[in-house]
């Protein structure tokens, strides 16, 4: 019997208990720095040490950390479900937790790839992409073909390389799930308007979402609670 696909978007929310800070907080700053000093090509531009200083600390605090029941939660779906995870976050927490097949839309924490490395169709070549694992880089690492590493990461003002893949996903899927994002950053935001007519939707989320569509069920909790209430509900349903 085909299994039913459901593809899982996740943003901040779920490592959010893992310890992790969450992109932006209320203040506009993520780890007491404006995000377009960080988080920016134009920051890249004007201080890359500054940049590169900022990614090795958050690769550094990713290692200190665990997946948690939240991450193990969407894993455990596999044993019943073709299931495709898209990730807003750029750590690592899904992998390490299990997930066989995740999508990250801004990039991953632990890859570095060449500044000049860009190309028109998907942004890089992923074959200058590697991964350095907990390790910093910083002013005059150089790749292989002898230009300054950076992040692997997608900020402000840079494609998404993904996103095709990411809209297909959706496309795809049976059951739409959306966890731990406020739907609020685009394109991901926009990524559910992509999903069959006749496709559930959920979204585990604490706070009120912009969203009105009559697919929708909100479970207003944080991740490791509300994905225990989800397998619940798509439990009594099947």
């Amino acid at each position: 019997m085909k299994r039913k696909k459901i593809t899982v978007l996740t943003g901040a929310g779920v490592s959010a208990e893992s310890g992790i800070s969450t992109f932006r907080d209320s203040d506009g700053l993520w780890e007491n720095h404006n995000v377009e000093d960080v988080a920016s090509i134009e920051g890249w531009y004007r201080n890359p040490a500054l940049v590169l200083d900022f990614y090795n600390a958050r690769r550094a605090q990713l290692f200190t950390v665990r997946p948690n029941a939240a991450h193990e939660a969407i894993v455990s779906l596999e044993n019943e479900y073709d299931v495709t995870v898209v990730t807003q976050n750029v750590d690592n927490l899904h992998e390490r937790a299990g997930s066989t097949r995740v999508i990250h839309l801004h990039g991953e924490l632990t890859k570095v790839r060449p500044e000049n490395c860009c190309n028109d169709r998907d942004g890089y070549s992923e074959e200058t992409v590697f991964d350095i694992g907990p390790d910093a880089i910083h002013i005059g690492d150089m790749a292989p073909n002898g230009a300054q590493l950076r992040p692997h990461i997608v900020w402000f003002g840079e494609a998404v390389p993904k996103i095709e893949s990411a809209i297909d996903a959706v496309e795809a899927a049976d059951i739409l799930l959306i966890v731990g994002t406020s739907l609020q950053v685009y394109p991901a935001a926009g990524l559910y308007r992509y999903a069959k007519m006749n496709t559930p939707i959920y979204i585990i989320d604490p706070k009120d979402v912009p969203v009105r569509d009559g697919r929708l069920t909100h479970i207003k909790d944080v991740a490791t609670k509300g994905m225990e209430t989800f397998k619940k509900l798509i439990n009594s349903k099947s």
